[in-house]
């Protein structure tokens, strides 16, 4: 019996796994747009635009449960091996980061209709700072992906120590703000919430920067996690 692939077998798998990388590529674009928008809302104080990022979460959602059985359809018909098997694994961890990062693109975005009820804060500027440093350290991660580079990969990962001093910079200023003048204290505490998400999303962008360098290399990249200013440790 004859057990070797066909050419049309050959290249209707890697259509599967072209067709993988591409719908992984869509929603790490629409969860750059997300994280964008929700910085803009709260910035611009746009009540619109931040309901358009929480329903946008939805299309998140439904991508990321795409991708997973799109995987668990080519794991289980194809039993893929070595870097196609990285493939398939790295697009279900990054899918589930990526959809973290819609849910904080999310919560970031309902924060607006609480920020709105206060007067503007002069901090809110450095959110937009922190927002954009954010936004642009995804973009230049999911570009590795579309480019395949582990060494902008590895830029990326050491690029998140930046993010981490932005937020604990922003963290101790809103600490004053709040000491300073109590009236504050509910817009401060919203704009921390915003921040410790921005802060979030710039760790799974790190994952995901983690996974395409393992699905590059096959070899794993990790670094010793900074000290949370907000923690009890």
């Amino acid at each position: 019996m004859n057990t070797k692939p066909t050419s049309h077998t050959v290249r209707a798998y890697a259509d599967e796994l072209t067709a993988l990388s591409d719908e992984l590529a869509r929603m790490g674009g629409l969860c750059e747009r997300q994280v964008a928008d929700c910085i803009a809302a709260v910035v611009r104080r746009d009540p619109a635009l931040a309901s358009a990022v929480v329903e946008g979460d939805h299309q998140v959602d439904a991508m990321e449960t795409a991708i997973e059985r799109r995987v668990i359809r080519i794991l289980a018909l194809r039993q893929p091996m070595a870097s196609d098997l990285r493939a398939s694994i790295s697009a279900y961890r990054i899918s589930g980061d990526l959809e973290r990062v819609g849910d904080l693109a999310k919560n970031i975005a309902h924060r607006t209709h609480e920020l709105n009820k206060s007067e503007p804060l002069d901090l809110t500027r450095s959110v937009e700072r922190m927002g954009k440093l954010v936004v642009a350290n995804l973009h230049r991660c999911l570009n590795a992906f579309s480019t395949g580079s582990a060494d902008e990969c590895l830029a990326v990962c050491n690029g998140d120590e930046e993010v981490d001093e932005h937020y604990n910079s922003l963290f101790r200023e809103l600490l004053s703000f709040m000491i300073e003048d109590p009236t504050t204290i509910t817009a401060c505490a919203h704009l921390l919430f915003v921040a410790k998400n921005l802060e979030r999303i710039g760790d799974h962008t790190t994952n995901i920067a983690e996974m395409i360098h393992y699905q590059l290399t096959g070899s794993e990249w990790r670094r010793e996690l900074p000290h949370d200013p907000t923690s009890m440790a």
